[in-house]
């Protein structure tokens, strides 16, 4: 695909803020459509009840495993030279922050990209927990817990290259990672005739991991076509998030690139989905119990999406794609940290209430 002619027309910098605007347009949208969290399709796999949100979620990771593959197989995309591949990686910081960023996930009622989304559909709750997860994020990049992300990253690194490949060291190839993605699309179809869930959430839901196949291939047209380098990337919401706090405080913050275009892109999606599906609504907090945990969920996310390299898009899906060591080992430890928190918090907590209902906490049941 020639685009030449649009990047000199627009110029670099703007032509890739511009595909982060638009694809992140088209993410907002398919997430807030098929309602893809996640923390849901954890909380729905630990506690063994329903699949409609866990079928969602295999619809979007194996859509983007299999477009992100596909393309490379046919030889329209290079990902050797991504950030999640070519760079020199930290296991310890994967695991540790993928087990961090799951327990905030579970405490906060989201992840980072479903705050995202909800508050662009008026949950205040949402935009308290994403702001703070940015300026945690922020804090965790350059600020105060900068040294402790930075000591735990340094327990246990690995070299970039063919060891941080998956596919390269288990020799399955890209035709491999196909199969793989088409044995999630399987298990994704089953679960969701289970679950009775309407052909809108399958055909949303397979839309969000297009997206996220789409900006691999976006972003490396444009930074192959290109006399600037444009990093080959995907959609995250850890470090875009941060660096659009520091556009609004700080102007101009970082130059313009595909992360600053991407987060009022997905705010605009979703904005525009919920105003279509008449589905804006003001909501807010119910007692300052729930804020508290809202914001150490936050806090949590925060850093553990900077210290794991990426947020349950980021590294869950989008570095999984990929088949990048780092991003699956932060992905099981979002599994494991959702389970466990939810195993050691809100199970008691919604057990207690069934048992006595006029004494539960109201908030206990309150979805993102």
């Amino acid at each position: 695909m020639n685009l030449e002619s649009l990047i000199e027309f627009f110029g670099e910098k703007t032509s890739i803020a511009l595909a982060g605007l638009l694809i992140g347009l088209f993410f907002g949208i398919f997430a807030q459509r098929s309602k893809f969290c996640m923390r849901s399709a954890v909380v729905e796999f630990w506690n063994r009840q329903g699949t409609a949100k866990l079928a969602v979620w295999l619809f979007a990771f194996s859509a983007a495993v299999i477009g992100t593959q596909l393309c490379i197989t046919l030889g329209w995309l290079d990902v050797s030279q991504a950030r999640q591949l070519a760079a020199a990686g930290s296991l310890s910081g994967a695991i540790i922050g993928g087990l961090l960023f799951g327990i905030g996930m579970i405490l906060a009622r989201g992840c980072s990209s479903r705050m995202l989304v909800l508050a662009a559909n008026g949950n205040l709750r949402a935009l308290l927990t994403g702001l703070i997860f940015a300026v945690a994020a922020q804090a965790s990049l350059n600020g105060l817990l900068s040294p402790v992300r930075t000591w735990l990253s340094g327990l246990w690194t690995i070299e970039g290259g063919a060891s941080r490949d998956l596919l390269a060291t288990t020799h399955l190839g890209h035709n491999g990672g196909i199969v793989f993605g088409l044995v999630w699309l399987a298990a994704a179809i089953v679960f969701a005739r289970r679950a009775g869930i309407s052909r809108r959430e399958w055909l949303c839901g397979s839309g969000v991991g297009l997206s996220i196949a789409l900006a691999w291939l976006t972003t490396h047209l444009i930074g192959s076509q290109s006399f600037e380098i444009v990093p080959v990337q995907s959609l995250s919401f850890t470090g875009p998030s941060a660096d659009m706090l520091m556009l609004v405080l700080s102007p101009p913050g970082q130059p313009w690139d595909f992360d600053i275009g991407l987060v009022p892109g997905v705010v605009l999606g979703s904005f525009l989905a919920a105003l279509w599906g008449g589905e804006l609504k003001l909501e807010g907090f119910q007692d300052g119990r729930s804020m508290r945990r809202y914001i150490a969920g936050a806090i949590c996310m925060g850093f553990g999406g900077m210290l794991a390299g990426g947020c349950a898009v980021g590294a869950g899906v989008s570095g999984a794609a990929i088949f990048a060591l780092t991003a699956w080992l932060a992905l099981a430890g979002m599994w494991l940290g959702g389970g466990l928190a939810n195993a050691l918090i809100d199970r008691p907590q919604l057990q207690e209430k069934t048992a006595t209902p006029e004494t539960g906490m109201a908030d206990a049941a309150v979805q993102p």
